[in-house]
């Protein structure tokens, strides 16, 4: 299960804690390079899908940044950290005076994530900016994602972007850069991370202690779309088989098929279900958006508006099902429904 507090998938290891980073070398390269001319931007723009090694590839960012304040003296490339290093210990338990993590905070009632990071959180990093350090260290701010931030939070964010203090640094991180103010990505240098090739996928796993040998891994690989997240939830939380179910649905004709809906619609939206449920609601869009892409390719121009219209009405139907607490189960057997009758 997702551990609450931490939001950390089941098989996971914290992205401040986690030793290795796979996939990412030519990232990893410009960020040490760029540091090291002293001319590096003040706030890179870290994007790409949700789970390949964004926060990862920051906290190692920071890491090198922090236990080699000079940029001109600091190494030419960016190693594993140092377990042994005082840097490190403190990034791992979150003690680090130099470092600040902006993630979405916890309901203290609920012991759950918040829907947004708030503009009281953002307050925390003009109050971290004003500390003197004592060691003369640079400054950084890690936002975890920025997608979450609320436009409040945004336009504060903007206003420090706007005006960086001396030896700050921001690590801004997006699943979604599109769907940013465009002031803060005109104040980023963006850097893309892609979506993870099979071999440094299955390096990543392995280091997470899962050997995907045989044709059950092949399958996992396949479908996880480069992302470990994604992977964790295949092989931990029966994502291959809601991935089975959800194409049955799909596929399905005549009664039997109601019956197999109200089956995927029940294991949705079971207490404690909230990381297998945004796994099927991102499986949802994505197969919506592919279909719009497939009829768009075949010259299908009706077809494709249809399911783009489709796919940005189920987006604001499962936000209003969050927002509002409506019935999860009524809102999956209504999306449901719909995408059968479109097809």
């Amino acid at each position: 299960m997702t551990t609450e507090r931490s939001g950390l998938l089941d098989g996971a290891i914290a992205p401040a804690e986690n030793s290795k980073l796979f996939g990412h070398a030519e990232a990893e390269a410009f960020l040490a390079q760029s540091y090291k001319s002293g001319k590096g931007h003040h706030a890179i723009l870290i994007e790409g899908p949700e789970g390949i090694g964004k926060a990862t590839l920051a906290f190692r960012f920071a890491n090198h940044v922090l236990r080699h304040p000079e940029p001109t003296e600091a190494p030419e490339s960016l190693a594993d950290p140092d377990p042994a290093s005082m840097t490190t210990r403190q990034l791992a338990s979150g003690a680090s005076h130099n470092l600040l993590h902006l993630t979405r905070p916890i309901d203290e009632k609920t012991g759950r994530a918040r829907g947004a990071i708030t503009v009281d959180e953002v307050r925390r990093a003009g109050k971290f900016f004003g500390q003197t350090s004592g060691t003369g260290n640079w400054r950084i701010v890690i936002v975890d994602p920025a997608d979450d931030l609320n436009r409040n939070a945004a336009n504060a964010i903007l206003k420090i972007l706007e005006e960086p203090p001396r030896r700050s640094l921001f690590l801004v991180l997006t699943h979604a850069p599109g769907k940013l103010l465009p002031t803060i990505r005109s104040r980023c240098l963006p850097l893309r991370l892609k979506p993870l090739e099979a071999e440094p996928l299955r390096q990543a796993l392995a280091h997470l202690g899962y050997d995907l040998g045989g044709a059950s891994g092949d399958q996992i690989l396949a479908a996880a779309g480069g992302s470990v997240a994604e992977a964790l939830k295949l092989i931990n939380y029966g994502g291959l088989d809601i991935a089975a179910a959800f194409e049955e649905v799909l596929a399905g004709q005549g009664p039997a098929v109601r019956k197999q809906m109200h089956k995927l619609a029940d294991v949705l939206s079971a207490k404690d279900s909230e990381t297998i449920f945004d796994f099927f609601s991102s499986l949802l869009t994505v197969r919506v958006m592919q279909l719009a892409r497939d009829a768009a390719l075949a010259g299908d121009i009706a077809s494709a508006d249809r399911f783009a219209r489709l796919s940005s009405g189920f987006a604001e139907r499962l936000a209003l099902s969050d927002a509002y607490n409506l019935d999860r189960k009524q809102t999956i057997l209504s999306l449901l429904d719909d995408l059968r009758d479109a097809l």
